[in-house]
């Protein structure tokens, strides 16, 4: 059985490769802000805009515990925190999203866009 740590930095991995497939160009991976992280900074060039993912990964597929449910407000506030502080830094003036990757049994099973940036929690 793999360690809850191999199993996020493969997720980060398959997911990174993902959005390499899709067309996004990877800007960055486990950025830390303070005390915030963000799993990767990626460019969507069809729509100009930098992603700010967040991946969740689970060893094998559970209907009961699906990796989106950890992505809770608490997390949403620190990738918003984060992606700000480097929108800032890198005096980014494009637009910006987060998204929330899913991984499973090696392979992306989700591919959320635009989670929660919104949220007034």
């Amino acid at each position: 059985m793999e360690s809850t740590s191999h199993v996020g930095i493969r997720g980060e991995a398959i997911a990174s490769a993902h959005l390499t497939k899709i067309g996004y160009v990877i800007l960055a991976k486990n950025v830390r802000m303070g005390h915030d992280e963000i799993d990767i900074v990626a460019l969507d060039p069809k729509d100009d805009v930098i992603v700010f993912a967040e991946v969740k990964s689970r060893a094998r597929r559970d209907r009961h515990y699906w990796p989106a449910m950890n992505m809770t407000w608490e997390k949403k506030r620190c990738m918003r925190r984060a992606a700000r502080r480097w929108i800032a830094k890198a005096s980014e003036e494009r637009g910006y999203r987060l998204d929330l990757l899913c991984v499973a049994e090696g392979q992306v099973v989700d591919h959320l866009i635009n989670v929660g940036w919104h949220d007034h929690q």
